[in-house]
C-alpha cells in the first residue's frame, strides 16, 4: 500500500469502546505509545516474550484493523543471554497520539488522575494478563507489578481497586519498585470480574485455589 493510500487509510480509523479498555489495560501493563514522525501521532506498541506469543497474538486480534504487518518473533542478546520476543507495532495515528498525552509527561509512563473512569473489568484482565502474578501455588494473593510507576500513581490505583473495584490490597516494596498485593480474601472477587476474559494460555496466573471457584 502506497504511503498516500495509507494515510487515507488510517482516516477510517476509530477505536471501538472494547479497543479503548484493552489499550488502557495493555498501558498499565508493558504496551507503550512512541511518537511519531508526524506531530501529534503516536503507535502502539506489544512486546512479550515468544513463550506469551498466544497472548500477544490475542492482542493483535483486537487491533489487526490498525496494524499493518503481522506480530513478529525478534531474538536478541542481552548480557550473553539469548531472548526471544514477539511483537507488533500499530500505525500512527492522532488517536493514539491523544492517549500518549493522557498516559505520559516527560516521555515517562504515568498513571492519569481520571483513571478511575477508564478502567473496566475488561481493563483489569488485560493489566492482570500483561502485569500480574500469583503469590504462589498456596495462597489466593495476586500482585499488579506497578513498580514503574511512581508513589503518587500507585496509591491512586489502589484507591480505584477498594472504591469502585471493592478489591482490598496493600503495597509490597522490591528492589524495583512498588507492587500491589491483592488480598487473599478480595482475591475471588477480584476473579469474578476478570476470568471472563482470561485467554486459556494466561491461566498459570490464576490462583491455583481459585481455579474451581
Amino acid at each position: 500500500m502506497h504511503s498516500c493510500a495509507i494515510e487515507k487509510y488510517k482516516e477510517t480509523l476509530s477505536l471501538t469502546s472494547r479497543q479503548k479498555q484493552i489499550l488502557v489495560g495493555s498501558l498499565l501493563g508493558d504496551a507503550h505509545l512512541e511518537s511519531r514522525y508526524k506531530l501529534g501521532c503516536a503507535t502502539l506498541r506489544i512486546e512479550h516474550s515468544y513463550k506469551q506469543k498466544e497472548y500477544v497474538d490475542w492482542l493483535y486480534s483486537g487491533f489487526k484493523k490498525w496494524v499493518r504487518t503481522l506480530p513478529r518473533k525478534r531474538t536478541r542478546w542481552s548480557w550473553g543471554k539469548k531472548q526471544d520476543k514477539y511483537l507488533f507495532m500499530t500505525y500512527g495515528h492522532k488517536i493514539l497520539g491523544e492517549f500518549r498525552e493522557i498516559f505520559y509527561r516527560n516521555k515517562k509512563k504515568i498513571v492519569p488522575e481520571n483513571i478511575e473512569y477508564h478502567l473496566t473489568p475488561l481493563s483489569l484482565a488485560v493489566w492482570y494478563m500483561d502485569d500480574g502474578s500469583i503469590k504462589s501455588r498456596k495462597h489466593k494473593g495476586m500482585f499488579l507489578n506497578t513498580q514503574a510507576f511512581s508513589l503518587s500513581d500507585v496509591k491512586r490505583l489502589q484507591g480505584i481497586l477498594r472504591k469502585k473495584f471493592l478489591i482490598e490490597n496493600i503495597t509490597r516494596k522490591d528492589k524495583s519498585g512498588l507492587q500491589i498485593y491483592i488480598l487473599g480474601r478480595s482475591a475471588e472477587n477480584f476473579m469474578r470480574l476478570i476470568r471472563p476474559y482470561i485467554i486459556p494460555s494466561m491461566e498459570y496466573k490464576i490462583p491455583k485455589l481459585l481455579r474451581l471457584t
